[in-house]
C-alpha cells in the first residue's frame, strides 16, 4: 500500500528554496528549489533514546557531553557559529580540543563552503577525523528547524537565525521534559553556542540561550594551558572584549579600503586594476601588481601606497596620472636591519613612523630620478585602495629575539612580540603568546588575523612549534607548510580505493582474465622497449622503443603508464590527487601525488614486469617526418631500466649491437631531428639552475658537497620523444573535445618584458636581444657567447627565462585556438600526457584520450568547463608551488652542504667561488654564483662608492686586502686591482660565502662578500 501525504501551507513555504541569480547577460532570474524536510534526521547524541542511526553512522556525541568548563557546571555540547569556524579554526581543530563534543550544522558548513574553500575542507577534516567527537546535524532538512528568509532579512541573518533555531531545538530535544530524553540516571547534557558575532551573541542571549564569546569559553575551561589560549585569534568581528576599545585613539597609518560595490565598479569601468599584489625581495617598501591593462607592472611605493598587501594578495589599484609614473628604487632596504629595534608593544611610536616616512621619501625620490634618468625604467605607478581576496594562511616563523619583555623561561606572563616569517617578502607579524621565552630556538608556524589601519603590522596568533631551529625535521616540516605542500599521509577511504590484492596484483593471463584488465589492449609484451631515468628513480612512468620497418620508415613508440585503470573519476584517491596536483620532489624525500603501491609499484613501468600502459605509436621517415600516429591501451614488459649515464654508455659503445643498443640508438638519431625541426620552428633553449647535492649515503641524508648537474645526450633523447607525445596528444584530445580539452599554454611574453636585459646587454656586452618571435629570440639568445667564460650564455639563457610568462595549464574552451601555442616549445598545440604517476593534469588528458580513441566513455565531469578550469586553476597553484618547494629545498641542502665543504679536519675554512654580477643597486650588487646555482647580495654600508644607473654600474674603491686566491686557484698579479673599480652587470667577481645564522630571528641565511676585484668587508 502507498500512503501519499500532502504538506500543509507551514510546511509547503518551508520547502522552497528562493533566491535570485544574475545570468551571464545581466538579467535577474528567480530560481525557486524545491527541498524535502524530513523528521527522521538523528542528533547525534549518545544520550538520546529515540533517535535510530544508520550501521555506518553510529552517534559521536559523548552521552554525559563535555564537563571540562568552570562556566557550564554540568556536560554539555558545543555549537560553534559560522564566525567562530572562520576565524577560530586553528583553534577547533587543536588536538587539545579533541574530547570537545561539537555539533557542525548544515548552515554553518555551507556557509563556511562559501566564503572560504581551504577553510571548509579543514572542517571536513575534523569531521572525518575519527579521534574527535563531531557531529553533522542537517538542519536545513529537518522538518522542526529549516528556515527560510523573512521579508528584507539578508542571507546572514537569517543563517543566524537558524543557528539559534537548531540551538533551540538541541536543548528541547535533550530536556528531561521531552518524550525524546533518555530514561537513564546520567545528567541531561546542554547546548550551547560560541560566536565571535556581537549581534548574534546579542540575539542568542535574549532568547534566553546559554552563548559565550570564543574568549569567554576558552578561558573558562578547567584546564586551558598557555598553548590554548596562543590559538586564539584576534578578531575584528565587532565583540567589544576582544577589539574596538584598545585601538581608540590611535592614528590611522593608512587609508580604509574602498566599499565593494565601489571597488566592482571601478574595475568594470577601467578606472581601477585588480591583480596579486608582489613584494620586492631587495627592497621591503615596494611592490608591483600584474594586470592585463598594462605591459609593464604597477609600481607600488612605500607603507601607504601598499595599503596593508600582504604577498599573493588579490588586490584592487588605482593608478596615479603618467606625469607621476616612477622606477622601482635601486637602493637594497632590508627589512629586518631596518625595522631592529621596532617595539612590538608600541610599534605605531611617533619617531619609528617618522623614520620610515623619512625613508620612503627617500625611496620614492630616488624611483623619481631613475625614471628621469632612463625612461626605459618608468612603470605605471599607484595605490591600493582595496582588497578583492585576501592569500593570509599559516606562516613559517622565528620570534625576534629582541622584542621580548622578558627571556625566563618559567615566565608565562602573556607578551606582545614579533614573528618574524621565513620569507623575506612577508611582513613581520605581531602576535601575542605566554610561551615566548619557550620558543624563541624553534621554528613556529603563525596565523594573520588581521591588519588595523592603525598598525604598521599585521596582528596574529600562535599555531604551533614546528621543532628546533636548524633540525633536519622541523626544516622539512617548515619547507612543506611554507609552499602550502599537502603532506598528509593517506586517509583510508583512499587506501580503501586501491586494489585489494595490495602487492601481490599482477595483470592476469590473457586467457584467464576475470578483471577485464586486457579489455581492448595491445599485447606489446614482446617489443623491445626500455626505460631512461635519473639515478634512483622509482616511479618510472615512461618507456620507449624503436625499431626499422620493412618499408624503410622507423617506428617509434612511447609508453606510459595507465595510471586512470587504477585511478578512477569522483573516487576519494582521485579527489585527494586533484587536491595534491603533483608530486613534489625535494633533495631527500618525494611527497607523492597517489598511493605509493601505485607510483612506485603497480603503475611504474619496471624491468621485467608485464605494466598496463597507454601507448603512442608513430610511422616516422629517417628525416623524423611523422607519416602517422596511432594510439592504443596496451601490456608491456620492459626490458631495461637504465639512468640517463647508463644508456649514454651503453649507446656509445661501439661493441654493443643487440636489440636494446640498436633501439636506443635509433632513437637518438630521431631525437636529434626532432631537435633540430623544434630549433627551426623557433623554440628556445632556454636555462635555470641545475645542481646536483651528493648526500653522505641515502640513509643519513647528510649533504657532502654540491655540483652542477651533467646533461646528455640521452636527457635529449627522452625529452624529445615526451615532446613529441605531449604534441600528438594534444592535438588529439582537442579534435575530439574543443571545449574541454586539457591543454598546456605558455603565452608570448610582451616584448616590453626584454627591454631592460636587451639595454643591459648592449650596454655592458654590446650584444642584442631581438624579442619580436620566439626564432628570432632563439636566435640571438645563440649570440649571446663570450668563447673565454663558458657561464655567460647560461646566464644569459636564465636571466632570459625571468622575462618570460609562466606556462599554465589551460581548458580549451577558456581560450581561442591560436592562442593555444607553446612559445617555449613553438609548439602549435600542447598538454601533459607522459607523467600521470607524478600529475594530475596527466591523467586528465589519459581519460580524454581514452574516450577520444572510444576505449571509454568520457566522465561527465570533463565535460564541464567550469569543472575543467576549476581543477585547472588548482594545478597551476599546485605546480607552482611544488616547484617553489623543489627550489628552497635545493637552497637549504647546498647550504648544508658549504657547512660541510667550510669544515675541514673540524676548523673553518672559507668557501670561495666565482660569480657574476647579475644587479647593481646604490648600496650593494646581486650575484650569481653558477658553480652553485645560487644567488646572492653583497651590501656596502660606507658611502664610499659611486652609482652609475644608466651605465648599470658602481664604482668602488681599491681594497689592500684583495684576496690572492679564488677557489684555491691564485691570482695573476696583474688581476689584482689597486685602484679603483668599476663592477658592471655580467662582470666576474670572486666571493667568500658562509652560512650564518642572525641572532634576532634565528633564521639561518647564506652570505656573500666580495674577496675580488676588491674585498667588500672595507666597504
Amino acid at each position: 500500500m502507498i500512503t501519499i501525504l500532502k504538506r500543509n501551507r507551514e510546511e509547503l513555504e518551508l520547502s522552497q528554496k528562493k533566491y535570485f541569480k544574475k545570468t551571464a547577460k545581466g538579467k535577474v532570474q528567480k530560481i525557486l528549489k524545491e527541498r524535502y524536510l524530513r523528521d527522521d534526521i538523528p542528533c547525534g547524541s549518545k544520550f538520546c533514546s529515540v533517535c535510530s542511526y544508520e550501521e555506518e553512522a553510529q552517534p559521536s556525541l559523548p552521552e554525559q557531553g563535555f564537563t571540562g568548563s568552570n562556566l557550564i557546571p554540568r556536560g554539555h555540547y558545543v555549537i560553534p557559529d559560522t564566525n567562530a569556524f572562520l576565524h577560530q579554526m586553528d583553534l577547533l581543530t587543536s588536538p587539545l580540543l579533541a574530547s570537545l563534543p561539537i555539533i557542525v550544522l548544515q548552515t554553518v558548513l555551507d556557509e563556511v563552503r562559501h566564503r572560504s574553500l581551504p577553510l571548509f575542507n579543514r572542517l571536513k577534516q575534523l569531521i572525518a577525523d575519527e579521534d574527535s567527537s563531531v557531529w553533522v546535524y542537517w538542519n536545513e532538512a529537518a522538518k522542526d528547524t529549516a528556515t527560510v528568509r523573512v521579508g528584507l532579512e539578508t542571507p546572514n541573518d537569517k543563517n543566524d537565525r537558524a543557528i539559534r533555531s537548531a540551538l533551540k531545538w538541541y536543548n528541547h530535544h535533550l530536556s528531561p521534559s521531552s518524550s525524546k530524553s533518555s530514561k537513564n540516571t546520567v545528567p541531561t547534557p546542554f547546548v550551547i553556542m560560541i560566536s565571535d558575532d556581537a549581534d548574534n551573541l546579542r540575539k542568542t542571549r535574549q532568547d534566553g540561550l546559554t552563548a559565550y564569546t570564543v574568549r569567554q569559553y576558552v578561558e573558562g575551561l578547567k584546564e586551558s594551558p598557555a598553548a590554548l589560549l596562543d590559538l586564539l585569534a584576534v578578531t575584528g568581528s565587532g565583540v567589544a572584549e576582544d577589539s574596538g576599545e584598545k585601538r581608540e585613539g590611535r592614528k590611522a597609518l593608512y587609508e580604509d579600503y574602498i566599499p565593494s560595490a565601489t571597488l566592482l565598479s571601478g574595475i568594470k569601468s577601467g578606472k581601477l586594476h585588480k591583480g596579486y599584489f608582489n613584494a620586492n625581495q631587495y627592497n621591503y617598501l615596494e611592490g608591483s601588481v600584474n594586470t592585463p591593462s598594462f605591459a609593464k607592472p604597477i609600481l607600488l611605493i612605500g607603507r601607504q601606497d601598499m595599503n596593508r598587501s600582504v604577498n599573493g594578495d588579490e588586490v584592487v589599484v588605482e593608478v596615479f596620472p603618467e606625469s607621476e609614473w616612477k622606477a622601482p628604487g635601486e637602493s637594497v632596504v632590508d627589512q629586518d636591519d631596518a625595522l631592529r629595534n621596532d617595539d612590538a608593544d608600541d610599534s605605531e611610536g611617533e619617531d619609528l613612523v617618522s623614520e620610515e616616512v623619512e625613508r620612503q621619501r627617500k625611496d620614492q625620490s630616488d624611483a623619481a630620478q631613475v625614471g628621469k634618468a632612463n625612461p626605459l625604467e618608468k612603470q605605471p605607478t599607484g595605490r591600493v585602495v582595496g582588497i578583492f581576496k585576501r592569500n593570509w594562511r599559516a606562516y613559517v616563523c622565528h620570534l625576534d629575539s629582541t622584542s621580548l619583555s622578558t627571556h625566563n623561561p618559567t615566565s608565562l606572563a602573556a607578551q606582545t612580540v614579533f614573528a618574524t616569517p621565513l620569507s623575506a617578502l612577508l611582513p613581520r607579524i605581531r602576535i601575542r603568546t605566554r610561551q615566548a621565552p619557550v620558543l624563541l630556538n624553534q621554528k613556529i608556524l603563525v596565523s594573520i588575523d588581521r591588519w588595523d589601519i592603525s598598525s604598521r603590522y599585521p596582528e596574529g596568533h600562535f599555531v604551533r612549534s614546528l621543532g628546533a631551529v636548524e633540525s633536519k625535521e622541523a626544516e622539512q616540516e617548515s619547507l612543506l607548510l611554507e609552499y602550502d605542500v599537502p603532506y598528509r599521509p593517506f586517509g583510508k577511504a583512499i587506501l580503501n580505493c586501491l586494489p585489494k590484492e595490495g602487492e601481490s596484483w599482477v595483470v592476469p593471463p590473457k586467457d584467464d582474465d576475470p578483471r577485464g584488465d586486457w579489455r581492448g589492449r595491445e599485447d606489446l609484451r614482446d617489443m623491445v622497449i626500455c626505460s631512461i631515468d635519473p639515478p634512483g628513480c622509482q616511479d618510472i612512468d615512461d618507456a620507449l622503443h624503436a625499431r626499422p620497418l620493412p618499408n624503410g620508415n622507423i617506428e617509434a613508440g612511447v609508453h606510459i603508464a595507465d595510471v586512470s585503470h587504477f585511478v578512477h573519476p569522483s573516487n576519494p584517491m582521485d579527489e585527494e590527487a586533484a587536491s595534491r596536483g603533483t608530486t613534489v620532489y625535494l633533495v631527500d624525500k618525494r611527497i607523492d601525488m597517489l598511493p605509493s603501491l601505485l607510483g612506485t609499484n603497480l603503475c611504474s613501468l619496471r624491468p621485467f614486469v608485464e605494466r598496463l600502459a597507454f601507448t603512442c605509436i608513430w610511422e616516422m621517415t629517417p628525416e623524423a617526418e611523422i607519416v602517422n600516429v596511432r594510439f592504443t591501451k596496451s601490456v608491456i614488459a620492459s626490458k631495461a631500466a637504465f639512468t640517463y649515464a647508463d644508456a649514454q654508455a651503453r649507446m656509445d659503445d661501439s661493441s654493443k649491437n643487440d636489440p636494446i643498443t640498436l633501439g636506443i640508438r635509433l632513437l637518438n638519431q630521431l631525437a636529434i631531428k626532432l631537435r633540430a625541426a623544434r630549433m627551426k620552428a623557433g623554440a628556445l633553449n632556454l636555462a635555470s639552475p641545475e645542481v646536483k647535492i651528493n648526500l653522505q649515503s641515502p640513509e643519513s641524508s647528510d649533504p657532502i658537497d654540491v655540483e652542477q648537474k651533467e646533461l646528455l645526450a640521452t636527457n635529449s633523447l627522452v625529452e624529445e620523444f615526451m615532446l613529441l607525445a605531449n604534441c600528438s596528444v594534444a592535438a588529439k584530445i582537442e579534435e575530439t573535445f574543443p571545449q574541454t580539452a586539457v591543454l598546456r599554454r605558455h603565452g608570448a611574453p610582451p616584448k616590453t618584458n626584454f627591454e631592460n636585459l636587451d639595454d643591459l646587454l648592449n650596454k655592458t656586452r654590446g650584444m642584442h636581444l631581438d624579442a619580436s618571435s620566439s626564432a628570432a629570440l632563439a636566435k640571438s639568445l645563440d649570440h649571446c657567447v663570450v668563447e673565454s667564460e663558458p657561464a655567460f650564455n647560461t646566464l644569459v639563457r636564465i636571466l632570459a627565462t625571468r622575462c618570460m610568462l609562466s606556462a599554465e595549464y589551460i581548458c580549451s574552451g577558456s581560450f581561442s585556438k591560436d592562442s593555444y601555442m607553446h612559445y617555449g616549445l613553438a609548439a602549435p598545440i600542447y598538454t601533459h600526457f607522459t607523467s600521470p604517476i607524478r600529475r594530475y593534469a596527466d591523467v586528465l588528458a589519459h581519460r580524454q584520450l581514452s574516450a577520444a580513441i572510444g576505449y571509454t566513455q568520457l566522465h561527465a565531469s570533463l565535460s564541464s568547463q567550469q569543472y575543467v578550469e576549476r581543477i585547472m586553476h588548482n594545478i597551476n597553484k599546485r605546480h607552482r608551488m611544488a616547484q617553489q618547494a623543489g627550489r628552497a629545498s635545493v637552497e637549504f641542502y647546498v647550504g648544508l652542504a658549504l657547512k660541510a665543504r667550510g669544515m675541514r679536519e673540524g676548523k673553518p675554512v672559507e668557501v670561495r667561488e666565482e660569480a657574476f654580477v647579475i644587479r647593481v643597486f646604490r648600496n650593494g650588487v646581486a650575484v650569481y654564483v653558477h658553480k652553485l646555482g645560487l644567488e646572492g647580495l653583497v651590501t656596502f654600508k660606507k658611502e664610499t662608492h659611486t652609482f652609475e644607473s644608466e651605465e648599470y654600474s658602481i664604482t668602488l674603491p681599491a681594497s689592500s686586502k684583495s684576496t690572492q686566491t679564488v677557489d684555491g686557484a691564485p691570482i695573476k698579479k696583474s688581476l689584482v686591482k689597486k685602484e679603483d673599480v668599476k663592477l658592471r652587470v655580467f662582470d666576474k667577481v670572486a666571493v667568500n660565502i658562509t652560512v650564518e645564522k642572525d641572532k634576532n630571528t634565528q633564521r639561518g641565511k647564506v652570505q656573500m662578500s666580495l674577496v675580488w676585484p676588491v674585498d667588500s668587508k672595507d666597504l
